[in-house]
């Protein structure tokens, strides 16, 4: 899967405010080593760099246009092309952030076991995940995908798996861990433009579904996703288009 940075950071501010909320519970004062798991563009890996300024800093993405990207935008950090599902660190990290990044991978009942395995003791694995699997925003992508001419270019196409209930995530993580906090939080992003929604999700979920066909029929499909979105999405009186937006956190410290 392709992604383009300058479309994913057109809501930059909406995408970074939950890594805002997530880093202001990890309470550890002096990390020597922190991964940014899945950092994209680097604006996460920035924060992390400004919290700890003496700790090597390293992120870790599988794209290299986002990685070009981060290189330009945080100078002194580490950044290292890698599959994130198969990542495994040098050594072991004090903490390991990730900001909407894991639920792009399934066999989260092994995967998050490991890395707060690859921790070092008493370290932090930090978690924000996107829970809209089940929303409009997700659901049309697939009915869009299954009605029109690009019908046999879609089939078999799909976005991130839904990801587990955050019981679940209790279950796989506490008997491994000294304290865990789980939370959902639903904000109701504020964006603005024609078509919104659908440019939100062109930098994200959408992003296999348009990467699959060509220009003129991604285009023509791009347009029949905003028409269904906009009954469910729509425009407020003073144009302002609400996207409610539910949100998975996971702090457990090793």
């Amino acid at each position: 899967m392709s992604w383009d940075p300058a479309q994913y950071l057109r809501y930059g501010g909406e995408r970074l405010r939950p890594a805002l909320d997530l880093l202001t519970t990890v309470v550890a004062e002096s990390p020597l080593v922190v991964v940014d798991l899945g950092c994209g563009a680097g604006n996460v890996t920035g924060l992390l760099r400004r919290r700890w300024p003496d700790a090597e800093i390293t992120g870790v993405d599988g794209s290299p246009e986002m990685l070009e990207r981060a290189g330009q935008a945080v100078p002194g950090c580490r950044f290292m092309l890698a599959d994130i599902a198969r990542w495994e660190p040098d050594g072991t990290p004090d903490v390991i952030f990730s900001n909407a990044a894991l639920h792009w991978l399934g066999g989260h009942a092994a995967l998050f076991p490991r890395l707060l395995a690859r921790l070092a003791p008493g370290g932090t694995l930090a978690v924000q995940m996107p829970a809209m699997h089940e929303s409009p925003l997700r659901r049309l992508q697939y009915e869009v995908a299954a009605n029109g001419p690009w019908a046999v270019a879609l089939a078999g196409i799909g976005s991130a798996p839904p990801i587990l209930p955050a019981e679940a995530y209790w279950d796989l993580l506490r008997p491994h861990c000294r304290t865990l906090d789980i939370w959902e939080t639903t904000y109701l992003h504020a964006l603005h433009g024609e078509n919104a929604v659908a440019a939100w999700a062109s930098g994200s979920s959408l992003r296999p579904f348009l990467d699959a066909l060509v220009p003129e029929m991604r285009a023509a499909f791009l347009g029949a996703y905003a028409e269904a979105l906009r009954p469910v999405y729509p425009p407020r009186p003073d144009g302002t288009t609400l996207l409610p937006f539910r949100r998975l956190f996971i702090v457990a410290q090793g």
